[in-house]
């Protein structure tokens, strides 16, 4: 990945953490009012405060680097003189996923493959590779904002900024994954998993 492809995805991923945390807040009665934050100020900030012995850098953040960041720097103090506690909390499974999202929008990582995923049209259904002529892309932050069922299956309604552009989609919960192409691009078993891990959100008290 060369150097502005880090900073798109660190973009990508500041984006969808800036979304979790002010939702989280919001839910938690801390802010009356949903705050934002542009990913770009968020990325260069963060390179600001950043000391050359720190590691990962910004451009490397993940989700949950840059909720920890968020909570840590950058988030408002609550409205209210208490102070509030905080954590974050994975889930590893999409059910688990689907609990978390009773209460507010969860982040997580979804494995793209081309030409499949740029045929998704908006709101369409996402359902992984189709066969031997699948490219296997990388994984690409989203954020979780709905679920539901349909003849293809359980899904969960992802938020995702693709070739710089915003696209709301259904990604199938029942496809599994048993490969996936090594650095050689030499396909290798792996533990089977879906389409979507990495499951996450902010809480506050």
């Amino acid at each position: 990945m060369d150097a502005q492809e880090e900073h798109d995805a660190a973009e990508r991923a500041a984006m969808i953490a800036v979304c979790l945390i002010s939702s989280a807040r919001m839910v938690a009665n801390l802010d009356s009012e949903y705050t934002s934050y542009s990913a770009q100020f968020l990325v260069d900030s963060a390179g600001r405060k950043n000391e050359p012995a720190q590691d990962p850098l910004p451009s490397t953040f993940t989700i949950q680097d840059w909720i920890q960041y968020l909570v840590e720097i950058a988030t408002p103090k609550p409205e209210s003189e208490q102070r509030d506690s905080r954590e974050l909390i994975e889930a590893k499974t999409w059910e688990e996923a689907s609990k978390l999202l009773k209460q507010q929008p969860v982040g997580a990582k979804l494995h793209v493959f081309s030409p499949e995923f740029d045929l998704v049209r908006d709101e369409g259904f996402y359902e992984g590779p189709s066969g031997p002529e699948s490219r296997y892309v990388g994984l690409r932050d989203v954020m979780i904002t709905g679920n539901g069922r349909i003849k293809g299956g359980p899904f969960l309604e992802v938020k995702i900024v693709y070739k710089k552009k915003e696209t709301f989609l259904k990604v199938s919960c029942t496809r599994v994954l048993t490969s996936l192409p090594n650095d050689s691009g030499e396909e290798c078993e792996v533990e089977p998993m879906g389409l979507l891990v990495d499951f996450i959100i902010p809480r506050f008290s």
